[in-house]
């Protein structure tokens, strides 16, 4: 895991897609090293830790950003 954030939680979710089938997704709620605090959604098929790791340290890297402003 990174240094730059904490995974709190991780709820699975679905939703209908454009196409009217169902859509599976995680949200997952993280704490940056910023003490920030929000929530990624990702996608069924990017819901591995090689693929997700990469999507929440952007995100946490980015939020931590804007907090800075």
């Amino acid at each position: 895991m990174a240094t730059e954030y904490k995974v709190l939680r991780i709820t699975e979710m679905t939703r209908i897609s454009e196409m009217g089938g169902l859509e599976r997704y995680y949200r997952h709620t993280i704490k940056t090293k910023g003490d920030t605090s929000l929530t990624v959604d990702i996608e069924e098929k990017q819901f591995t830790a090689e693929k997700a790791a990469p999507i929440l340290l952007k995100k946490a890297i980015e939020a931590d950003k804007v907090l800075g402003l």
